[in-house]
């Protein structure tokens, strides 16, 4: 090969090497906020993809997800977001809950945030309107709170002989009252009595449960929130060795072995958040998108469980459950 061919050859390849880190550099960063833990979340990352693929967005080819998990832990979130603003990510999707949608707030009030929420965005002091949120923020939210009849309702027809019910709910959660409210009213209205628990820390529900077996509580709803769903697995151990009929807002205790869930189908928030951090990408304001709203349910019944508690499932709600685990 004569020199100057060697040296143009050389030339083409440092010009395209620039070529490729300029468009490298140039691929947009989505921030991904969670509050829960990366094990266990694999279809709800995967919705999160799914979303961002619609968008016409794939992860690693025309952009990155830089991940950080709180894992139960919301006192790590600060730290993380702080993280994420540092390195000026061009969104960051904040799911998990109030929590982490308000720390992401406090952490930046210029980049994009798109959360993912289970209680009404205004009333938690997210944004001001559905229709117009403003700022920096839009989101999606679903109904945990107004979710909290249902599964009494639903809990009470497998249990119809429970005279005591219980809610186990986290006191550090922004929901934890206006659940409290909802299942105080659904107790009267059902004609039973109920027993509040209260739970933040793995000690905590261990000693919830034994107040439970105390005051001789014959079903027990779980709240939602990272929380629990991260302690699923204390959750199931538990109501087996109480042999105490449980009902949860997540898929993934039933299908870890819990009794019945009830809520929104998460992997659907998960991709319609992915939708707008795709929209805000391609130019959007954030505070011009209106919240979405997720409001696909599924119901959730292992009866392997359910017979080993020695339950019978109506033939009805065996019917209406959009999964049953044999």
């Amino acid at each position: 090969m004569r020199r100057r061919d060697f040296i143009g050859g050389l030339g083409a390849a440092a010009a395209w090497t620039r070529a490729s880190v300029a468009q490298q550099a140039a691929m947009p960063v989505v921030g991904f906020l969670s509050s829960q833990s990366p094990e266990g979340y694999g279809p709800y990352g995967a919705a999160f993809r799914q979303g961002l693929s619609e968008a016409g967005y794939v992860e690693g080819q025309n952009v990155a997800i830089d991940y950080r998990w709180a894992r139960g832990d919301q006192a790590q979130l600060s730290a993380l977001a702080a993280d994420l603003v540092r390195r000026r990510v061009d969104v960051i999707a904040a799911t998990g809950g109030v929590v982490t949608a308000r720390i992401a707030m406090t952490a930046t009030s210029s980049i994009p945030i798109v959360f993912n929420s289970g209680e009404d965005p205004v009333q938690a002091g997210l944004v001001t309107s559905l229709n117009r949120p403003g700022g920096n923020v839009t989101g999606v939210s679903w109904f945990n709170v107004e979710g909290v009849a249902k599964r009494m309702a639903l809990l009470h027809d497998v249990v119809p002989a429970a005279a005591v019910m219980a809610l186990l709910g986290n006191p550090k959660d922004p929901e934890f009252d206006p659940a409290t409210a909802v299942a105080n009213d659904t107790a009267r209205a059902l004609g039973v009595q109920l027993v509040l628990l209260e739970a933040a820390t793995p000690g905590e529900v261990e000693a919830a449960f034994d107040t439970a077996a105390q005051k001789r509580v014959g079903a027990l709803v779980v709240a939602s929130g990272a929380f629990f769903i991260n302690q699923r697995a204390q959750l199931i151990g538990l109501a087996a060795r109480h042999a105490v009929p449980c009902i949860y807002t997540g898929r993934e205790t039933v299908t870890d072995g819990g009794l019945m869930s009830y809520g929104n189908i998460l992997s659907d928030a998960y991709r319609r958040n992915a939708l707008y951090v795709g929209r805000i990408l391609k130019g959007e304001r954030a505070g011009d998108l209106p919240i979405d709203r997720s409001t696909k349910f599924e119901l959730l019944i292992n009866l392997k469980t359910a017979k080993a508690l020695g339950l019978t499932v109506p033939f009805g709600l065996l019917n209406a459950a959009d999964e049953v685990i044999e």
